[in-house]
Order: C-alpha cells, then structure tokens, then sequence
C-alpha cells in the first residue's frame, strides 16, 4: 500500500491531504462552479471536509493517495490531485486473486501501475506552473520510487482543456471508450485514456521541464503572484 508522503518542488508541495486542508481546498474551489463540470470539487467547507473524508477512506482501504496542491511560499492550498487504481503484478500469484490488492503484505507492497486525476486547481492557478510541477512531483515518485511500470491518466472527452494538458505532457493516447460511464453532469460520457511507460519517463520528464520553464518565463507576474507569495 502506498505511504503517504509530501512531495516538494521548487514552486509547489504536495501534502497527504487531511482535515486542516479544508477551508484552503473550500477557499481555493470558490470559484465559478463551470470551472469544475467533469471533476468532483468540493463547494464551502462542509463538502471539503466530507472530500477530505473519502479521501482518507479511500486510503486506508488501499485505493487511492490524495493530495492537497500548496503554493511553496505562501503555504496558500490550490486545489488537489491523487494517485487511484493501483495495479500489483508481484509474484506468484495467490489463490483466491483479489483484484487490486497486492499479494503478501500490502503494508509493504508498492504498486507496478497506477492512475493519476482527480486534479482540480484554483482558476487563477492556471496557466502558473501549478499542474506541471504537480504532474512532475506525482510522476517523478511513481517512476523512481514506486518503480511502477504504467501511469495512466483519463478525461472526459468533453474535457478539451485536460485532454490537451496529458497530451502535452507526452502521454500516449490508448484511445477513447465509447459510451464508458456516467458524467457529473448525469450524461452517459465517453472516456479517453493515456498512458506514460517506465521507458517513456526521462523524455516526458525533459518535456515537462521544458514546457514548465517555458510557461514561467511567459507569465512571470502570475507566477509570481502565486508561488513566490
């Protein structure tokens, strides 16, 4: 099972997210509420602390790892992400198999493949870094510490904005599944999906690099009113 861990970069930290993150995530999600039609987000404190409880949950059962997304200077909580759908390919292979659960131990297990989303963020984070650096932080663990083999990534196909995000990280498009499941907005949606391979991180690790030092020189003031607060 994976353990909780804080994840810091240069402009951006990750925390296991936790009770006292609730009024930045309530803050942070005030927003107009169109900004958020295909990802779950929390509206005033009361639902961020029932968000922060399924999150917890969804951890202690073995499920899922979230974090709350914290500008590195300020200490300002943006929005969240998570890892999901952990995947465990370890040997051998016990009888009855239990899907998505490691064999042995699952306090020592770590997972061969897993899922990232869930990701939400301020408006006004936007277009600063934020989801790069987080990105970066969440692949570079996966892939260096965990030693996963596969990352994957979804959206609804409606979701231009995310699907052009993964796709510019240097995801590899598994096509889109028709008619996948039920939206937020109660429409049967279709999913795409992506993946990144063990192989395939030093270059999309370079491309993120890249593009995050690019996005920074474009939007200096933003940036900085965001991460150097």
């Amino acid at each position: 099972m994976p353990v909780p861990v804080t994840l810091a970069g240069r402009f951006v930290r990750l925390e296991p997210i936790a009770p006292h993150h609730a009024p930045g995530l309530a803050e942070a999600a005030a927003g107009h509420r169109d900004d958020y039609a295909f990802t779950p987000v929390p509206h005033g404190v009361d639902e961020a602390i029932e968000y922060i409880a399924h999150a917890v949950a969804g951890h202690a059962a073995g499920t899922s790892l979230a974090f709350a997304v914290i500008a590195a200077a300020s200490g300002r909580v943006l929005g969240s992400t998570r890892f999901s759908r952990f995947d465990y390919w370890q040997g051998p292979v016990v009888w009855p198999v239990v899907p998505g659960l490691p064999p042995g131990d699952p306090l020592m297990a770590t997972p061969d493949a897993a899922e990232i989303g869930n990701t939400w963020l301020a408006r006004e984070a936007r277009g600063a870094g934020i989801n790069l650096e987080s990105k970066q932080l969440l692949l570079a663990h996966a892939f260096e510490a965990w030693r996963v083999r596969r990352i994957t990534m979804r959206a609804d196909t409606r979701n231009i904005r995310s699907r052009i995000a993964i796709e510019r990280l240097g995801a590899t498009s598994d096509g889109v599944r028709r008619a996948h499941s039920r939206g937020l907005d109660g429409q049967v949606r279709s999913t795409a999906f992506y993946s990144i391979l063990d192989e395939e991180w030093p270059t999309v690790s370079a491309t993120i690099e890249g593009q995050l030092t690019r996005q920074l020189s474009r939007r200096p003031a933003k940036a900085r009113g965001l991460i150097d607060a």
